[in-house]
């Protein structure tokens, strides 16, 4: 079978009477009939005027509909997913950045994106009805006659923005053979097969759901299991009815359903082969307590992005996984570089950089940011690691995130495994404050679950930390900011705790 070069061609890989798309509970699609409701929906869309060149900004909760109406947009135009729980004036500005002729929203819903819509755009309600129909309906005049001229594997099929924790979010265009390839990838590394189930509980608007728990899940033709409303309450009784194989999620969504968990190996993991988990550091901790829960490897990726998600990950036994490790790349070739971008030796820390055809070839409309992002052809993710002689990367933290005490580099990242190691700590958090004579000072943030004080928490850290790297400062809170995709946002927690 040709390798699928564009979103839609995934489809392709799965058997047509193989189920495809379920909702638990409503409604099941067989690939035949997802790839005919992706084709009417792309129809649909092509008889309000929108074709090639056309970005397709698309407010959709979590949902089969946002799966059907992305695959149908990045078919015929340029999809560009957004947050629903944006405010008016994020909405304003993300739709003004992409340039969005077009809005698709939930009948009666998306005010908020509706408001901001610029003059001159075209809003279409989008839905799935009871029998799993795809409606379209929208105030611009409908054209006639059939126009579909689907894209082609060089075509930008998805434009997202950098999650912006560091800087204003820059533009990433993702084209169709940077999506397929980082599927081709994610398929190899966790051996996928039609026999797989993956429960899509992360957000759709960002990479790691789509790609991951959605297209990679097509692309090996098995069942993508997409609840309309995912809560952490109701993943228990979701996982005894969906009887996944397996399942992704950033470590914050991984806490919270495991803290509704007492028991080993409980009803609704019969299936499981493995757990995933990316978007943000796993803590050892986290990652013990959940292979004793689940009882199968978990597998601790490293994605973004501009990567079309996935590029290195802990690998399924009997190949060794490793606590605090990301594990080596997946498809891509990864390295650790100086400021100069020259390589380092093995267990030298340094830049990690990236390149594949996975990988954007740049963000749009941002030649300052494209020369400081790239050099000597490949990408610079801004994060500072190590690789070991088996080719193993360890993430230290974002060069941007470092905490500079008189010229002693610190990576938040150490100090807060450190913390977490304590038995009473959830969560923990390092930055960086300002300080007249060292520059910066080492602060941190925890959340407890069991009673403890910051005087008995920095005596814990000083027996294992260096004396320049233990917080000199902790604040204890209820819990600690996170973006959608359940990344810390360093600089909101220090510019809210900084004196």
């Amino acid at each position: 079978m040709v390798a699928p070069s564009t979103v839609a061609a995934l489809l392709a890989q799965g058997a047509p009477e193989h189920q495809a798309l379920v909702v638990p509970g409503r409604l099941s699609f067989s690939y035949a009939r997802l790839r005919e409701l992706t084709d009417e929906a792309a129809h649909s869309l092509v008889a309000y005027g929108i074709g090639a060149g056309d970005r397709v900004a698309m407010v959709l909760p979590n949902s089969a509909a946002a799966i059907v109406f992305f695959i149908a947009a990045s078919t015929v135009a340029t999809a560009c997913p957004l947050n629903p729980a944006y405010k008016e004036e994020e909405f304003r500005f993300y739709l003004e950045d992409v340039g969005a002729r077009f809005l698709l929203v939930p009948p009666g819903e998306g005010e908020a994106a509706r408001r901001a819509m610029p003059a001159g755009g075209i809003v279409i309600e989008a839905s799935l009805d009871a029998e799993g129909r795809a409606n379209v309906n929208g105030a611009s005049p409908r054209i006639q006659g059939d126009s579909l001229k689907p894209s082609a594997a060089g075509d930008i099929g998805l434009v997202l923005h950098t999650s912006g924790t560091t800087s204003r979010p820059k533009r990433v265009p993702l084209l169709h053979e940077n999506l397929t390839a980082s599927v081709a990838n994610i398929i190899a590394t966790y051996e996928l097969t039609p026999d797989d189930a993956s429960l899509c509980v992360m957000p759709l608007f960002h990479v790691h759901g789509l790609v991951a728990s959605a297209l990679a899940t097509f692309g090996s033709g098995g069942t993508v299991i997409a609840p309309d409303h995912f809560s952490p309450l109701g993943f228990w009784p979701l996982m005894q009815t969906a009887k996944p194989t397996w399942f992704t999620a950033s470590p914050t969504p991984h806490q919270l359903v495991l803290a509704r968990l007492q028991d080993d190996r409980p009803a609704g993991t019969e299936r499981l082969r493995f757990v995933r988990s990316c978007s943000s550091a796993l803590s050892p901790a986290l990652m013990a307590l959940m292979e004793q829960r689940y009882g199968v490897p978990v597998l601790e990726a490293y994605g973004m992005t501009e990567a079309s998600h996935q590029m290195s990950s802990n690998p399924l036994p009997p190949a060794s996984r490793f606590a605090g490790s990301v594990g080596p790349g997946t498809g891509v070739e990864i390295a650790v570089v100086d400021e100069a971008g020259a390589a380092l030796p093995t267990g030298t820390s340094g830049e990690v950089v990236i390149r594949g055809p996975n990988v954007t070839r740049g963000y749009e409309d941002n030649p300052q940011a494209n020369a400081a992002a790239f050099v000597k052809g490949w990408f610079r993710t801004g994060d500072v690691g190590t690789l070991d002689r088996a080719g193993y990367l360890r993430l230290i933290g974002r060069i941007k995130e470092l905490i500079n005490r008189g010229g002693e580099k610190i990576a938040p990242r150490e100090i807060d495994e450190v913390l977490e190691s304590h038995p009473a700590v959830k969560e923990a958090v390092a930055f960086g404050v300002p300080h007249p004579t060292w520059g910066e000072e080492v602060a941190a943030a925890v959340v407890l679950v069991a009673p403890a004080t910051e005087k008995e928490l920095l005596a814990y850290s000083r027996e294992r930390l260096a004396d320049f790297k233990v917080p000199k400062r902790l604040h204890i809170v209820e819990s600690i900011p996170r973006t959608p995709t359940g990344k810390v946002q360093r600089r909101f927690v220090a510019e809210q705790l900084a004196p």
